[in-house]
């Protein structure tokens, strides 16, 4: 059996090994290294694989979600509203800028944004929520957008892990997520679903207004050489990783295929399991792609479930051990422990299995035998 990696980057690369170097060889012969043509390329083909107006690469994720903020405009004090179980990067931006973070819990059937939490939280200074598509799976858009609406606040949609998931609206159609709230920003971290061979990010709108803004942030405030009409950054995608990109994106949705095959499949081994919460997706839909297979692992010790598995030479992790109203750079008064019932729960129950492209049958029935060796003993 080949060795189990949690994402095994070298074997896809393998298999696009002679497109991916042409496209870096392209990008060599001609030294466009900054905001060449491959960069434009990939922004046109991403428009037309979300369905959105506007794509706007940028350096990293956390970088997309920073810039989409500050293209609307937001005022230090202004309060928005996030997620408490996600990685740090949601919450470090809103505190970069001055606004206020206002953390709230999560669905325990889903991980994603509790509707109710951010009902609750909402007050007259509060100006943004962001939900985050959590392990890739799709939060309630529908019922974002129109909270949202009813309180004219801004959505930032924070697609880091869901890049080519749909959200189905109760009315049966389809969008990308990342393309329904005002502004939504993603990741190409290496090990993301659709990721480069270093840092790399995006922010797509279909606001041709907000875009306008925003190109000119992520380029230092410039729209002509040396006229800087807004504040910015220096945030542009590279060249090179817009040349992985662009070998890439034409694999993405096969990608995706692959990812909730193998979801299916551990699914199938660990059903019914006592201790065992598996992640819930409707196999013939593409509302989950999952960047993370995350299980729950109820009255048994996750820890040393987790120690097991890496004496066995099986990676996995924990996503996210520590809530991040615990965390000492957010720590607040204003939050209870009471407040968070669920994300105190998940902390202490999930775990991520290895989940890419390139996973075995072999090496997932070597898996998931391991995870119930374990918990039967």
């Amino acid at each position: 059996m080949k060795k189990i990696q949690m994402v095994d980057l070298k074997s896809q690369y393998d298999k696009i090994a002679t497109t991916v170097n042409a496209s870096i060889q392209d990008v060599l012969d001609t030294n466009t290294y900054i905001n060449g043509p491959q960069v434009h390329q990939f922004q046109k083909s991403l428009e037309d694989y979300l369905g959105v107006k506007h794509v706007i690469p940028c350096a990293n994720g956390t970088d997309a979600l920073q810039i989409a903020m500050m293209g609307l405009d937001l005022k230090p004090g202004d309060e928005v509203i996030t997620a408490d179980f996600t990685f740090a990067a949601t919450v470090e931006v809103i505190a970069l800028l001055q606004l206020t973070p206002v953390l709230v819990d999560v669905d325990l059937d889903n991980m994603n944004i509790s509707l109710e939490r951010i009902k609750a939280a909402i007050t007259p200074k509060t100006k943004a929520i962001v939900p985050v598509h959590l392990f890739g799976r799709a939060a309630n858009m529908d019922a974002i957008m129109a909270l949202a609406n009813e309180h004219n606040l801004y959505v930032i949609e924070d697609n880091a892990q869901a890049i080519g998931a749909d959200f189905i609206s109760a009315s049966g159609a389809k969008s990308k997520v990342g393309t329904i709230g005002h502004v939504g920003a993603t990741s190409f971290f290496p090990s993301k679903n659709l990721g480069c061979y270093g840092d790399g990010g995006a922010i797509f709108t279909n606001d041709d207004a907000l875009a306008h803004t925003i190109r000119g942030i992520v380029n230092h405030g410039m729209y002509e050489r040396y006229h800087h009409d807004v504040v910015g950054v220096n945030s542009r995608l590279d060249s090179i990783q817009a040349a992985v990109l662009n070998a890439k994106l034409p694999l993405l949705n096969d990608y995706n295929t692959a990812r909730r095959g193998a979801a299916a499949k551990y699914n199938a081994a660990l059903a019914g399991h006592a201790n065992i919460i598996t992640p819930s997706f409707d196999e013939n839909e593409n509302d989950h792609v999952f960047h993370q297979y995350t299980l729950r692992i109820i009255d048994a010790d996750r820890n040393a479930l987790m120690q097991h598995l890496l004496d066995k030479g099986i990676p996995c992790a924990i996503y996210y051990p520590i809530p991040l109203h615990s965390q000492k750079a957010y720590v607040d008064v204003r939050y209870k422990e009471e407040d968070f019932p669920v994300t105190n729960q998940l902390v202490k129950e999930v775990i991520s299995l290895p989940m890419h492209t390139e996973l075995e049958d072999e090496q997932i029935k070597f898996i998931t035998d391991s995870v119930l060796e374990f918990l039967n003993k």
